[in-house]
């Protein structure tokens, strides 16, 4: 009797999935959200999105509804959404649940610092626009991409990403993408014994002594380009500065973990060379 109740809960629950309406009109909040709608070929539905979508270039055509972690009700509302797709860090909780009482359809996505809760996103955000066969190919060529660029050797050199948000330079710790994604492209962590994003000093850029150093292209063009970010202090004396190992990455690249992952960790490998 339990299998039978359990199957016929699993039957009603997919025809009442497959009974509603397509979405016509969505918006999405987070970037790397945005960036899985247009890899699934559905960025055509996009009719808004937040500041953190920086790719593709389309995406950055669109109107923006203010950050996704700090979500604007009215600017969402002025889109006539029919479905908001949300990454899971997108808030405040006040904000998305008064979309809902809106009558706006909300819909929250699993964002972590991973490539199973990636592969996840991907088949939420499938199925949440009726494409699921197009999920479950989008996901499978993100799996063979990240087994291919791991496959390439690299050195595990000491690393760090750097990011400028109009003050300081901030250092990404554990418990973030960053970090993840400097892990699964072999590379330690030079701040792995902090927890997030936190200022440093160039005493403590100097003491840390990178041997690869990774800024995120907004903050580079925030710091004044290469050159003055190779020679500022702190960065001038570490064995990445003497070396040349200073890249800039896409944001999205380095912050993001969404489905170009393969590219961000080849990219990360072929610098540590």
């Amino acid at each position: 009797m339990k299998r039978w109740l359990l199957a016929f809960s699993l039957f009603a629950s997919a025809a009442a999935w497959a009974a509603q309406p397509a979405p016509g009109r969505v918006v999405s909040l987070g970037g790397s959200v945005t960036e899985i709608v247009y890899a699934l070929g559905q960025g055509a539905l996009l009719v808004a999105d937040d500041a953190s979508s920086l790719y593709p270039e389309a995406a950055t055509q669109l109107p923006r509804v203010g950050y996704y972690r700090a979500v604007p009700v009215e600017g969402v509302v002025a889109q006539a959404p029919d479905l908001v797709l949300a990454s899971e860090n997108a808030g405040p909780p006040k904000a998305l649940e008064s979309l809902k009482g809106l009558g706006v359809t909300v819909k929250t996505v699993t964002d972590r610092p991973s490539l199973d809760s990636l592969y996840q996103r991907i088949e939420q955000v499938a199925l949440e626009l009726r494409v699921p066969a197009a999920g479950e190919q989008l996901a499978s060529q993100v799996r063979s991409e990240v087994a291919a660029a791991q496959s390439v050797p690299s050195a595990p050199l000491r690393a760090l990403v750097l990011v400028n948000r109009s003050g300081p330079l901030m250092g990404a710790g554990h418990d973030t993408t960053a970090d993840a994604m400097l892990e699964l492209a072999g590379l330690v962590n030079a701040l792995s014994a902090q927890k997030g994003y936190k200022p440093i000093s160039p005493e403590g850029l100097a003491m840390l002594a990178p041997e690869l150093i990774i800024i995120t292209e907004v903050s580079l063009q925030a710091s004044g380009g290469m050159d003055k970010l190779r020679s500022s202090a702190g960065i001038a004396s570490t064995p990445a500065a003497r070396n040349n190992r200073i890249i800039a990455m896409d944001d999205l690249l380095i912050q993001g973990m969404g489905p170009r992952v393969g590219q961000a960790i080849r990219q990360l490998k072929e610098a540590a060379r």
